[in-house]
């Protein structure tokens, strides 16, 4: 590989905005189907159109050489991936990287829970919409609650300490659960983020119909417990609140009632090698051609990083009024 040290070691974007945090998925596939993430019937990609995991490794490395200090490993299922432990591994051992990070609905942490801890992963982000198993299966259509209990309790006993639920409730689905997915969240000494659903890929809903701002929630949540405001962040859009004399912070991503996108610091790269700028516009730059055209020279890559800078949106259009999805890719197409 070429040297990579007559580049700049940072990358920022045309609003002065300093990237240092990449979102890289290593499947589209996954083992659950949830009805705000999939279609039922998914058509996935076919293998020679996925990244290999030596070259999501290789633009990790990349990426980290570039200032990135923070790398969340998503999906679809990340942990679906064939030898995606080998991944963890490879990424977690990096100099300069503090944090490696990654998102899963928890299918497969009672397995590989202890192995991940040992490969370098800080924290965990597990999917958690509903505590009634007969409603987790509806909205994840295949998944068995119960087993993602265990993911939970496997981590825990892994050692890990930064395990977060990220839940996304749906207006006549869920919604009635924000109280017993907190309390969940505080018995079991872990955090929560509340998420609010995101017009990504044409689903068997309407977005604007589901709807449920976190406002509401932080209201419900502010009936039975006492939060204050927390200036604490883990380096993405959560907006945090800790509960007194508990170890559990309550986050709330907001895309449509608090728009995040000015302190933005992150890109999201595709299984296909597609570096989106941004989770809710469409401007990208296709990093595969480089990566396969030239093995072993990194410099086109990081040229093609670096001037993707300057497409980078000043901010997502979500509007939830509209008759079709904001951005027609599934969330599992672009990494959750």
């Amino acid at each position: 590989m070429q040297d990579n040290g007559t580049y700049p070691n940072t990358l920022i974007d045309g609003f002065g905005r300093k990237v240092d945090y990449i979102r890289l998925s290593i499947t589209d596939r996954c083992d659950f189907r949830c009805v705000y993430c999939m279609s039922e019937d998914m058509t996935f990609l076919p293998r020679n159109e996925v990244l290999s995991l030596e070259e999501c490794a290789r633009l990790v490395k990349i990426f980290v050489s570039l200032g990135v200090s923070k790398v969340r490993i998503t999906g679809g299922e990340p942990l679906v991936r064939k030898n995606a432990l080998w991944l963890f591994k490879e990424i977690g051992q990096l100099s300069g990287l503090r944090e490696l990070v990654t998102t899963t609905n928890g299918s497969q942490l009672e397995q590989q829970a202890e192995a991940l801890k040992t490969a370098g992963v800080r924290r965990i982000n597990i999917s958690l919409d509903s505590l009634d198993a007969e409603r987790f299966r509806k909205i994840t259509r295949v998944g068995d609650l119960d087993k993602v209990l265990r993911g939970i309790a496997a981590a825990k006993l892994a050692g890990f300490h930064n395990i977060k639920l990220n839940s996304v409730l749906m207006k006549g689905v869920n919604d009635d659960e924000a109280l017993p997915l907190l309390a969940f969240a505080v018995d079991q000494g872990i955090d929560i983020s509340f998420i609010e659903e995101m017009p990504l890929g044409d689903v068997d809903h309407t977005r604007d119909s589901t709807y449920v701002s976190n406002e509401a929630t932080l209201k419900l949540l502010q009936t039975r417990y006492e939060l204050i405001s927390s200036a604490e962040t883990t380096g993405g859009p959560a907006r945090y609140w800790r509960i007194p004399n508990t170890n559990t912070k309550v986050g709330f991503i907001s895309p449509h009632s608090h728009n995040f996108c000015e302190s933005c610091n992150r890109v999201r790269i595709t299984c296909k090698g597609e570096l989106y700028l941004c989770l809710g516009q469409e401007d990208k730059v296709d990093l595969m051609p480089l990566l396969r055209e030239f093995p072993d020279d990194d410099r086109p890559l990081i040229e093609a990083i670096i001037g993707s800078m300057r497409i980078k949106p000043k901010g997502h259009d979500f509007d939830l009024k509209r008759a079709a999805p904001a951005v027609i890719r599934f969330m599992s197409h672009t990494g959750g």
